[in-house]
Parts: structure tokens; C-alpha cells; sequence
């Protein structure tokens, strides 16, 4: 078995187990700290797709995290104020009302990465950043000046997915929801990348000219791809709301892009388990040295510079070696 299955075996069997440790002693703390990883972790493996694999450096997530989340805190508002055009997903009971405000994040998020894909894809390199960076500003500006849903203030979800374990004291149920979310967004990266068109997608990283050449157009592959990676990070940014019953516009700001980016660069860019080992390592350092500094950030600042001139693998690549990602 190569070093990093077996790395990335013990990830997702240690993120699994603590949570129920923690669970049977009752640590609830740790449970949310857990869940809280898992769901940046799944952000993050929506990013990776498109950095990993397609070499796609979008500075603006934060706008499909942030989507996804005002889908749920949206959907929940209208419930609670019992606004009859919107409450229809909420008559619905436990699985089938929870998939409906899935299927509106995923929705959500996916269409604005179709329509941000097709104006910035266009372009490359800082150009691309920029461009990506202005439009997740561009939601946060706007959810600032819409004081309907709280405006710069956000607003408290009260009326939350009704699912086994979201509308009780026991975390532990909202964690198994978000691990199994994750490990099918492992999954779907998985397969993608050993697919031929997650080949097309890295040869087009690679030479986008030659590509072309054999009759397969870049821009519709990475298009595609940009596209199922901001649906994965608007699905994270759906679980984010639930976790903390409060959305606000700082899920669009350029700080929540950053992070993300940070988790995958810490873990391993296009190593599959790299986001989960970025957002573990970050939670644990945000947790650790928050409680001792306010200026945790600045240690995680330093780390992650030793990262990219030192450990260009970030931490899976540092403890796997050279060998294949996404394998």
C-alpha cells in the first residue's frame, strides 16, 4: 500500500474517531471542532478541484461558501417570518426538506460559478485572480446593503434543517452529516481526477495549446470543472450556516477566500486529502494559539511561508514524498 493511502486511510479514520470519542465523554466542544473541519475541509476540496487539478487560482470562493450559506439562511428566514413564497421547503419532513436547501445551495452556487466561469476564464494568470476576487466582493457588497437579511449585521437562523440530530442537543448527528458529505466530495474529486476528463483538465493545466490541438476545447473543461468546484464549496458554505445558526456577508469577504486557499496550500495542493489535512491544521492552530494571542494569524502566516518555499506538498506531500496525487 503507497505512503499516502495509507495517510490519508489514518485522516479520515482519526477525523471519524475523535468526534466519537469525544461523543462518549462527553467533550461536545470537540465534536463541533471536528465538525467545523469537516466542513472547511469540503470548501476546500471544492477549491482544490479547480487549483489541484485545473490550475484555476480563484481568489473568490467566498462567493459560493457565502451563496450557499445565505440559501440556507434565506430559506429560513422566510420560514420563520412564515412568508408563504418561500416556506415550501420546509414543509417538508426530515431527509427530503434538508435535500430540497441542499439542492438550492448546490443551485445557487452553481449557477453563479457558470457565470462567473464564462467572464473570467477568459483570462489567466493575475488577470484571473483579480477578476475572481472582484466579483466575490461584489456579492459581499451586496449582501452588506441588503438590509432584508441583516445587512452588514447578518442575521441568526433559527427554523434549522429538520434532519436527525439538527434540531437537538446532540451535535454528534450534525457531524456524521457533514463526514459523509465530505467523504463523497473526496469521492467525486477522486473519480474526477482519475477520469478522462479530469486527464483533459490537467493536460489542459499543463499545455492548454496542445489540447486544443487533438480537438478538445480548455475553456469548456475548465468551465465545467470551475463549475462543480464552486458547488461544492456552496454546499460547505450550507453546512457552515447550520453549524452556526448565523450567516453574514463576511462568508463572501476576500478573508474567507484566503482561508480556503490557505487550507489547501497547508495540506497539499492537488493531493486529495490535502484539504483535510489544511483544515485540521488550521482549526487546531486557530483553536491552540487563539486561546494564547490574538495574533494567532501571524504563526499561521509563518507556517504557511515555510510551506511554499520548503514543503511545496504542504503537509501530505511532506510526509508522502513525491509520489502521484490524487491516487
Amino acid at each position: 500500500m503507497r505512503r499516502e493511502t495509507i495517510i490519508n486511510a489514518g485522516l479520515a479514520a482519526g477525523l471519524l474517531a475523535i468526534p466519537l470519542w469525544a461523543h462518549v465523554t462527553g467533550e461536545i466542544f470537540t465534536i463541533t471542532l471536528a465538525t467545523r473541519v469537516a466542513i472547511l475541509a469540503l470548501a476546500a476540496v471544492g477549491l482544490n478541484l479547480a487549483l489541484g487539478l485545473g490550475g484555476l487560482v480563484s481568489f473568490g470562493h467566498a462567493a459560493y461558501f457565502g451563496l450557499g450559506g445565505y440559501a440556507m439562511g434565506i430559506l429560513a428566514f422566510h420560514a420563520q417570518t412564515y412568508d408563504p413564497i418561500f416556506t415550501w421547503p420546509f414543509v417538508f419532513e426530515g431527509t427530503k426538506q434538508m435535500l430540497v436547501i441542499w439542492a438550492v445551495a448546490l443551485v445557487a452556487s452553481g449557477l453563479a460559478a457558470a457565470l462567473i466561469g464564462m467572464l473570467t476564464l477568459h483570462t489567466s494568470g493575475a488577470y484571473f485572480i483579480m477578476a475572481t476576487l472582484a466579483f466575490g466582493q461584489m456579492f459581499y457588497y451586496l449582501f452588506v446593503s441588503w438590509p432584508k437579511y441583516g445587512g452588514e449585521d447578518g442575521m441568526a437562523i433559527y427554523v434549522r434543517n429538520d434532519f436527525p440530530g439538527l434540531n437537538t442537543l446532540d451535535p454528534i448527528q450534525l457531524f456524521v452529516i457533514c463526514y459523509a458529505l465530505l467523504m463523497a466530495g473526496l469521492f467525486v474529486s477522486w473519480r474526477i481526477a482519475r477520469s478522462p476528463f479530469g486527464l483533459a483538465l490537467q493536460a489542459a493545466r499543463q499545455n492548454a495549446e496542445r489540447v486544443e490541438t487533438v480537438g478538445i476545447r480548455p475553456f469548456r473543461i475548465r468551465l465545467a470543472a470551475f463549475v462543480i468546484s464552486g458547488m461544492i464549496t456552496g454546499l460547505a458554505g450550507a453546512l457552515m450556516a447550520d453549524l452556526n445558526r448565523f450567516v453574514g456577508p463576511t462568508m463572501f469577504s476576500w478573508h474567507t477566500s484566503g482561508e480556503i486557499m490557505v487550507l489547501v496550500i497547508l495540506g497539499g495542493v492537488a493531493r486529495l486529502y490535502g484539504p483535510v489535512a489544511g483544515a485540521a491544521l488550521f482549526v487546531l492552530l486557530e483553536h491552540w494559539l487563539g486561546g494564547v494571542s490574538d495574533y494567532w494569524l501571524a504563526f499561521v502566516g509563518a507556517l504557511l511561508l515555510l510551506v511554499v518555499l520548503f514543503a511545496r506538498g504542504g503537509l501530505i506531500g511532506s510526509l508522502a514524498g513525491r509520489e502521484v496525487a490524487h491516487d
